[in-house]
């Protein structure tokens, strides 16, 4: 897994940049999606990089998230 980018993800929990986070999480959902879609090439070492790095930014999502009671949904969201 990249120390890299669990770096980066504690950076941006430590500051609570919510927003940091999900661009992050789009970005290499849409990077995942482009490397499967590869033809002539085996990206199986990438593709199974990126997912890591998708469970550190969810992992880092999940910790912004507030208690549960503690802010109504529609606030949140």
């Amino acid at each position: 897994m990249s120390q890299a980018m669990e770096l980066i993800v504690a950076s941006y929990v430590k500051v609570r940049d919510r927003r940091a986070l999900t661009d992050l999480l789009a970005h290499r959902r849409k990077v995942l999606a482009e490397l499967q879609a590869v033809s002539g090439i085996n990206p199986e070492n990438a593709v199974r990089a990126i997912r890591d790095e998708l469970a550190v930014i969810e992992a880092g999502l999940e910790e912004l998230e507030p208690p549960p009671g503690s802010v109504p949904e529609n606030e949140w969201s």
